[in-house]
């Protein structure tokens, strides 16, 4: 990489004058320690200060982290920024946001709202290989490092740099000096069974601090003269904290790191200077201390100015030395190529297909990570990584790689549905979904779903896509499906059916992007409608009724359970047809739309429904409307309205007062109001708004991990009243 013409006599790992003195080559260790390594910005910030020079960094962990953004030309305020700025807890989860999901997926969420799918292998529950796949922090850390990417010898690089990890299979300290530096850095983050182990050159890489985690002899051995120790790592606590198997476990960890540190540190010598930020007992997997840990860390450097100051060089010689650093960070090299890496030749066709418009542009650390991104929205991927790489002809072009999850291809998805009114009555459904991924090489899917509860379903569908890359698709399905329907009077129930359907058919539809879909299709419906209880006030008996569908949906929303942003709406059209063997003709249309908007903590929430049968009244059970219960007209009981047209509107509010965390029970909590307008009707021409409802609720509401819970109260302006208890869906 070339450097200004003023700086091109001096390479990054010359030595600086030292004021007219041979200046010693100053080495910096910067120990593994999770959050608590956020200290090791506050010391290089100070060094900075000082003018202290560095020759060499070795890290360990989160050190390799801030060591080698550093080694990359960053400085330190630089890096403080960078840590400051992100949301560690985003970066920590592997799914993508809603918004970059597929709109399949998008769909599956809706109805299996535990996001932890789990594999299934010869009939065995498959774990992934980390609660943590690390797929958004390994794009981080790559479109931090794109402008040295070109460099793969770390001594190239502005300030010479080793990261340490542990082989997982041998136990030993492995030292990366060379080949991608973003990789680097990540392996030797991966703290086992939090992040996944990271394959590089052949071997399984977990985090350094295993088997190094100050790596004093690493650093000595690239030739340094005087080393300067940064050492976060995690102490020792009382007897009195050791009261539960995971304070155990984390001791036990701590003792065998600490043994391997002490021999460390037995060999520095008078003219190295040792740093210890005193940080307490701050947890390494709290992220929250970032800003707390930079200070303690600028304290524990002031306290040793006097050993720094011995190794600082004059104001001139740091400005040179830091403009050397700078200049390195050249633009990102143009792409000449784009190449699919071995392992991953399945997925050729729709890699190329979503990077080869970058041939000839200059590398863009947005529009790649976009690209990956959407390619991982699809959630059948442990990673999808793209490198920068040099041909024989000396051309840059990417070299990318998509890794299926090791503990799939057939997934386990869960979902819960279950609503307490404290009057004695409760619903609940309870489902899981088998998804057999990839079954054909365009990605096709058989999912099977089976479902309990107020509504008893077993139902199937293969979707299968035409290619990789087209966005049209053939979906043939079937179900069973036994569900229960109440009658209400005045708010008393007063009949309740049973409704057996078995139905199977065909849709032929196509994706827009990840924002829509389009189906269409012939479905049979085969079964009977049963009275159980009460008066025989509604149509029932056998039916076999075929009918066509349209449905159009749009989804931008970026929660389903409590959307703060976006929108989502959907417009189905089902008619059924004499000429294909149904008893009538009868057309039925369905409209939902839903818009999010949020400023600050707040969010304003826009939602209606109608629906409409376009032939006038029916009284088959079948073809009816329901409404009531909460944000359906949360005065009224659950589903106690029945007709054949409907029309409600709602406006909801809700604040954030809890913004969720590290804990496992720390969960966004909210508390909001709604305001609902609507009915049913037997003929569209009595819809008005002197026959609607209006209704209201307060709730509190927690995002979960299996799913949102409410709180909530909801009064009818005829005085009805409700309470709720409600998991689940609602919106």
């Amino acid at each position: 990489m070339a450097l200004g013409p003023a700086l091109a006599q001096q390479s990054p790992a010359e030595p600086l004058p030292h004021a007219g003195a041979a200046r010693p080559r100053v080495g910096v260790v910067l120990s593994g320690g999770g959050a608590r390594g956020a200290a090791h910005i506050g010391v290089l910030k100070m060094l900075d200060d000082l003018h202290v020079p560095i020759d060499a960094i070795a890290g360990t962990s989160m050190g390799a982290v801030v060591g080698g953004l550093y080694a990359s030309g960053y400085s330190a305020r630089e890096i403080e920024t960078i840590m400051t700025s992100v949301n560690w807890q985003e970066a920590f989860r592997d799914r993508p946001t809603r918004t970059d999901l597929t709109f399949r997926r998008k769909e599956e969420e809706e109805n299996f709202l535990v996001n932890f799918p789990l594999g299934l292998r010869s009939r065995h529950f498959q774990l992934p290989k980390g609660l943590i796949q690390g797929q958004k922090l390994s794009q981080i850390l790559r479109r931090l490092t794109l402008p040295t990417a070109e460099i793969t010898d770390f001594d190239a690089l502005p300030t010479r740099f080793r990261a340490v990890a542990t082989d997982l299979e041998t136990g030993d300290p492995v030292v990366m000096h060379d080949g991608d530096l973003a990789s680097a850095m990540r392996a030797s983050l991966s703290a086992p069974g939090v992040f996944a182990p990271v394959e590089r050159d052949g071997r399984l890489l977990v985090d350094g601090g295993l088997a190094e985690n100050l790596p004093i002899d690493v650093a000595r051995a690239m030739g340094v003269d005087v080393l300067i120790v940064v050492d976060v790592s995690t102490p020792l606590v009382t007897r009195d904290k050791l009261t539960s198997a995971p304070a155990i476990s984390n001791q036990m960890l701590a003792i065998l790191i600490r043994r391997n540190e002490q021999r460390q540190l037995e060999s520095l010598s008078k003219s190295d200077v040792r740093i210890a930020p005193i940080l307490g007992e701050d947890s390494p997997f709290d992220f929250g201390i970032v800003a707390r840990a930079v200070a303690a860390g600028e304290q524990a450097a002031l306290a040793a100015q006097g050993e720094l100051l011995a190794l600082a060089v004059d104001a001139g010689s740091y400005e040179r030395y830091a403009q050397r650093r700078a200049a390195t960070r050249e633009t990102p090299p143009r792409i000449e190529f784009v190449r699919v890496d071995p392992g991953s030749e399945r997925y050729a066709a729709a890699l190329h297909k979503l990077f080869d418009d970058q041939i000839g542009a200059v590398a863009d650390s947005g529009e790649l990570q976009k690209r990956v991104t959407s390619f991982y929205g699809g959630e059948n991927f442990e990673g999808i990584d793209y490198r920068i790489v040099q041909d024989d002809d000396g051309q840059y072009g990417l070299a990318l790689t998509a890794r299926r999850n090791s503990w799939g291809p057939t997934y386990v998805r869960f979902g819960l549905n279950l609503q307490d009114d404290f009057a004695g009555n409760s619903y609940y459904n309870a489902a899981a979904r088998f998804i057999q991924s990839e079954i054909t090489a365009a990605g096709g899917e058989w999912v099977s779903d089976l479902q309990v509860g107020e509504t008893s379903r077993v139902a199937s569908e293969v979707w299968l896509p035409f290619s990789q890359t087209s966005p049209y698709f053939l979906a043939p399905h079937a179900q069973i499906e036994a569900q229960d329907l109440y009658l209400f009077e005045d708010q008393r129930r007063i009949a309740e059916y049973r409704v057996r359907t078995f139905e199977y058919g065909m849709d032929f539809g196509r994706d827009f992007s990840n924002w829509g879909e389009i189906r269409t299709g012939l479905v049979r419906d085969v079964g009977d409608s049963s009275l159980i209880i009460g008066d025989p006030i509604l149509n029932t008996g056998a039916f076999d009724e075929k009918e066509f569908f349209v449905r159009l949906s749009y989804d931008t929303l970026d929660n389903v359970n409590f959307p703060r942003d976006g929108q989502q709406a959907s417009f189905e059209w089902r008619g059924d047809r004499t000429a294909l063997g149904s008893g009538e003709d009868g057309d039925r249309l369905a409209v939902n739309y839903l818009a999010a908007r949020s400023f600050g903590r707040q969010t304003a929430v826009f939602w209606s429904s109608a629906g409409t049968t376009l032939d006038g009244t029916t009284t088959d059970v079948r073809k009816l409307f329901q409404l009531g219960g909460f944000l359906n007209l949360s005065g009224l009981k659950q589903d106690s309205l029945l007709g054949p047209n409907y029309g409600i509107a709602r406006l909801l509010f809700y604040r954030q007062i809890g913004r969720g965390g590290p804990g496992f029970l720390d969960v966004p909590v909210y508390i909001g109001t709604s305001f609902e307008v609507g009915n049913v009707w037997q003929q569209r021409g009595d819809a008005s708004w002197g026959s609607a409802h209006k209704d209201a609720s307060l709730f509190l509401g927690l995002d979960t991990l299996i799913g949102p819970v409410y709180i909530g109260s909801g009064v009818g302006d005829g005085g009805t009243r409700n309470f709720y208890l409600f998991l689940g869906r609602t919106f």
